[in-house]
């Protein structure tokens, strides 16, 4: 796939949100969601930050570092990492959170829609190649999207009258793969040995086609439909929460260790 279907799917996947997002009441945007201590706006806000920063990334790569080291420095200056990312948008109104944020996704596609297909962008940890890169930005779209759904869900919320969903489009087989590809990840995060038995997963996409991931032979797999294997490795569902099928004890203990995404060790939600 070339880094400009990657953009294009990360901009219809923000614009999704957007749609869910943007007939909220004020007092919607103050929901708690599944994200301990995050309310939507918050989730909203930390998209802002870290689509705003991706697109410094492109354009001045230097600046982002400076940026970068700001953050990480969190907790020796007397700011936690939510007093940097999410400070500033905690303060605005949800008109203005969800205009900086919009300014923000136009600035991240503007930037990417110079970058290569083996162009590389500097991040927090390594660089990351071009469509890598876009597709985290998709998976957390989505994934937050997922928080601020539940969230409006748990709480009996309605958008202009009506119910709350979402339904899932075949953008989830960036998610897919990067949930497949980052099994190893799972392990070397926690400090652990990266398991040598195959596994394959074998995923319905929302559109009735079918993903394979993995050797043909291998003896453990993953089967079932491909939102319920981006919800586990992003972690907002518990694996016995979906209908995946999981085979051999390999394939049992990823999923309930998933974790496509960067940042410390973190576990998955209980079991409902």
């Amino acid at each position: 796939m070339d880094v400009a279907d990657v953009l294009a799917d990360l901009v219809a996947e923000q614009r999704d949100l957007d749609d869910i997002v943007s007939p909220l009441t004020p007092e919607q945007w103050q929901l708690p969601t599944p994200s301990p201590g995050w309310n939507v706006a918050d989730q909203i806000g930390h998209l802002t930050y870290f689509d705003g920063n991706a697109a410094l990334a492109i354009v001045d790569p230097d600046g982002f570092t400076d940026r970068m080291n700001v953050l990480l420095g969190a907790g020796t200056t007397g700011e936690s990492a939510d007093d940097i990312t999410l400070g500033p948008y905690r303060a605005m109104a949800p008109d203005e959170l969800l205009a900086a944020w919009r300014t923000n996704r136009e600035s991240l596609a503007s930037a990417a829609a110079s970058l290569a297909n083996d162009s590389r962008v500097a991040w927090y940890g390594p660089s990351m190649g071009s469509k890598s890169f876009l597709t985290a930005r998709l998976m957390e779209a989505w994934a937050h999207g997922q928080d601020i759904v539940d969230a409006l869900s748990m709480n009996g919320g309605s958008i202009n009258g009506g119910g709350v969903t979402r339904e899932p489009t075949d953008r989830l087989r960036h998610i897919s793969q990067l949930g497949f590809i980052t099994r190893g990840w799972t392990y070397i995060n926690r400090g652990l040995d990266i398991p040598s038995t195959p596994v394959r997963v074998e995923l319905t996409s929302p559109s009735g086609d079918t993903w394979s991931f993995g050797a043909d032979d291998a003896d453990e797999s993953i089967v079932g439909p491909a939102l319920d294997f981006c919800l586990v490795t992003t972690q907002r569902r518990h694996v016995d929460d979906t209908s995946l099928v999981v085979t051999g004890a390999s394939a049992r203990d990823w999923m309930e260790k998933a974790q496509l995404f960067a940042g410390p060790p973190s576990d998955g939600p209980q079991k409902r």
